[in-house]
């Protein structure tokens, strides 16, 4: 998979580079590159932003820059071109495997009051959101799309059971998990997880799924879950 971002701010995706999504970034299990929109404005100060037409507060990120970076880092429009916005899809673990099906993606992240609607009429294929707040620019929201994302690119993650055993891989959340020491402070690992029953781990796992689901997320249940 490969990931084109265009913000204001590609310093701020230096984070990429740590934890798993930097290990697989450096085996080339997919690639991002964050490209500067500023780099592409014809102002003689870089200008990317301006007052909106029709009055209001704040400013607006103008077109042409946006329109010629779009077209620098996809000029044969190969790539899934999508807009980080409050207006937009919001983030689920459906949208996330719909995206993780894509070989090539472009994120845009807006900043100010948001960016020219033209560029988002001509050349935006879907607007994204991560959640019903409003943060200062897009690019934290592009980073949560992106992790999400690229652990389902082959190879991201160590094992394939990370994402089939984990919440909202079935529509549940996911069981508790336990690890060494069997007692800590006074508390001790169910038994059923010792017991090398698979069967019966398995049956104790799904349990407390349902359970944790109906007490966190309600909504997430269905009949046919239970």
């Amino acid at each position: 998979m490969k990931i084109e971002v265009l913000t204001l701010f590609p310093d701020m995706f230096d984070c990429m580079k740590s934890g798993v999504i930097g290990k697989a970034l450096d085996c080339g299990k997919f690639s991002l590159n964050a490209t500067d929109i500023r780099e592409f404005s014809t102002d003689k100060h870089h200008k990317c932003d301006d007052y909106p037409f029709g009055g209001g507060a704040g400013m607006v990120m103008t077109p042409q820059p946006i329109f010629d970076a779009i077209k620098s880092v996809d000029p044969d429009r190969k790539c899934k071109r999508i807009f980080l916005s409050p207006k937009g899809v919001t983030l689920s673990q459906k949208v996330v495997l719909d995206l993780a099906g894509e070989d090539n993606l472009l994120f845009l992240c807006g900043h100010y009051e948001g960016i020219d609607q033209r560029v988002i009429d001509s050349e935006i294929d879907m607007e994204l959101s991560i959640g019903d707040y409003v943060l200062t620019g897009g690019e934290l929201a592009c980073m949560v799309a992106i992790n999400a994302v690229a652990r389902y690119v082959d190879g991201v993650l160590g094992s394939s059971e990370s994402t089939s055993e984990e919440s909202f891989s079935n529509g549940l959340l996911e069981y508790p998990q336990y690890t060494r020491p069997q007692t800590y402070n006074g508390m001790s690992v169910p038994d059923v997880l010792l017991s090398g029953n698979h069967q019966n781990i398995s049956k104790w796992r799904h349990a407390q799924q349902v359970e944790v689901t109906k007490k966190r997320r309600p909504d997430l249940i269905k009949e046919d879950k239970c």
